[in-house]
């Protein structure tokens, strides 16, 4: 855990974004990082109407929001199961905590993390909402965490970066981590990072085996930690390492990388490619114009 990631995996033409909206990671509080990915934050005045995309990581996400003149507000965003898409409009400015996959329990121990999963929950009641795509599509309920309006415009009304940082120090530090949550969630940080960073873990069993515990046994924890089952981690992730290859401005050789991640031939890695993302690989970053 050495500071914020520097890559940019599961963000869809990440020059194009960079290029429009300023966008940085921070670290959190030292007592925050075995549980926290990075806070990111963005910052934008854009002269026209902007779409970004991203795939998201298996992470849990609170995301603390302004857009124009609008009453800031805050939610929880489960893990994304599908391509996530916002409309930047105008100006604005996010502030968004990325937990660490399995780090989120400890913060809100009451539910499994999966209960969150393919939703966005405000945590307090939310003015008019920025599009439609924030509204929840289920019923209301209890927010996962107790935060005040007052907490939400501590963290986004500062221009001082640091005084952000600091505000949403203070906000997490004083919601978790509960002690009694914290064993199990550790050992599913340490179970996913290891799918992020050992190539060699291709598939569940190996996982288990590799872990020396049961599949079935490896699915209930993932489900009550991290939010999705250890297959989706390990798709996922495959999808990401495609998806930051393709970035490269290198053409990859797709039958090569198909091979080294795991997929029984190329055609199987663009099937999932172009679900996940919505283009094919051979075809994604290639100039659109005429």
């Amino acid at each position: 855990m050495t500071g914020p990631r520097r890559d940019t995996r599961g963000i869809v033409e990440a020059g194009e974004l960079f290029s429009r909206v300023d966008f940085r990671r921070r670290e959190p509080a030292p007592a925050l990082r075995p549980f926290l990915e990075h806070y990111w934050l963005i910052d934008w005045d854009l002269p026209e109407p902007y779409a970004t995309h991203v795939v998201p990581h298996p992470s849990v996400n609170m995301v603390f929001q302004r857009y124009g003149d609008e009453e800031p507000w805050a939610e929880v965003a489960g893990i994304g199961l599908e391509l996530f898409t916002q409309k930047l409009t105008g100006s604005g400015r996010v502030c968004g905590v990325q937990f660490r996959p399995g780090g989120f329990r400890p913060f809100a121990p009451e539910r499994p993390v999966s209960h969150w999963t393919g939703r966005r929950v405000p945590l307090h009641p939310a003015p008019r909402s920025p599009g439609p795509e924030s509204v929840p599509a289920s019923a209301p309920e209890p927010a996962p965490l107790p935060v005040s309006p007052e907490g939400v415009r501590a963290v986004v009304e500062p221009d001082d970066e640091d005084a952000r940082v600091a505000a949403l120090d203070a906000l997490l530090l004083g919601l978790g981590p509960h002690p009694a949550a914290v064993d199990r969630s550790l050992r599913a940080v340490a179970l996913v990072d290891r799918v992020r960073t050992d190539r060699s873990i291709r598939r569940v069993d190996e996982l288990a085996s590799a872990e020396g515990v049961s599949a079935r046994s490896l699915q209930r924890l993932f489900a009550e930690q991290v939010g999705v089952g250890p297959k989706w981690v390990i798709l996922r992730y495959r999808i990401h390492e495609a998806l930051e290859r393709a970035e490269s401005g290198r053409e990859p050789d797709w039958a090569a990388l198909a091979d080294e991640l795991g997929y029984s031939d190329q055609a199987h890695l663009v099937r999932d490619f172009t679900a996940t993302v919505g283009v094919p690989p051979t075809a994604y970053g290639r100039p659109t114009g005429g």
